[in-house]
C-alpha cells in the first residue's frame, strides 16, 4: 500500500470551506464527514481534513494561527500541465479565494498560487523537468 498524506486544516466555516474545495473539482469522502469535519479527496494519496476550530483543538494544545496576520504552513500541489495550474487558480478565485502573486515561469517549472477562504496558502505548479543536481 502506498503512503497517504492527510493534511489537517482548521476552518472557520465548514460548509463554506467544503463548497470552496468541491468547486475546485475535489471530491468529499462522506465516510469521514460529520458536523465538525470532512475529508476532501485531492488524489488517491492526498486528503485534506477540514476541521472546525473546536475539533482541530482536540489534536493540539497550541493556538490556531490567525492567518490574517501570520503564515503557519504553505501547501504545494503539483499539476499535470500549465493549463491545469491556471485552471485551478481561476476556479479558486471564482469560488472566493484570493491570490497575492502572478504566475511565474522558470522554464522547468510553472507556478501560481491561491489562498483559500481560511487564509491557507496553496502553491500550484507544473514541473516539466527536474533540474540537474550539482
Amino acid at each position: 500500500m502506498s503512503k497517504q498524506v492527510f493534511i489537517n486544516l482548521p476552518v472557520a466555516d465548514l460548509p463554506k470551506s467544503i463548497a470552496f474545495f468541491k468547486s475546485l473539482g475535489f471530491s468529499q469522502n462522506l465516510q469521514f464527514t460529520n458536523d465538525t469535519g470532512t475529508c476532501i479527496v485531492v488524489s488517491d494519496t492526498i486528503s485534506v481534513m477540514l476541521l472546525t476550530h473546536v475539533r482541530f483543538r482536540d489534536f493540539t494544545p497550541k493556538a490556531i494561527c490567525d492567518t490574517s496576520k501570520a503564515v503557519e504552513v504553505l501547501l504545494n500541489l503539483s499539476c499535470e500541465s500549465r493549463d491545469e495550474v491556471d485552471g485551478l487558480v481561476a476556479k479558486a478565485l471564482a469560488a472566493g479565494g484570493s491570490t497575492y502573486d502572478e504566475p511565474e515561469d522558470l522554464g522547468f517549472i510553472y507556478s501560481h498560487s491561491f489562498v483559500d477562504p481560511d487564509g491557507h496558502g496553496w502553491g500550484i505548479f507544473h514541473m516539466s523537468a527536474m533540474p540537474e543536481q550539482k
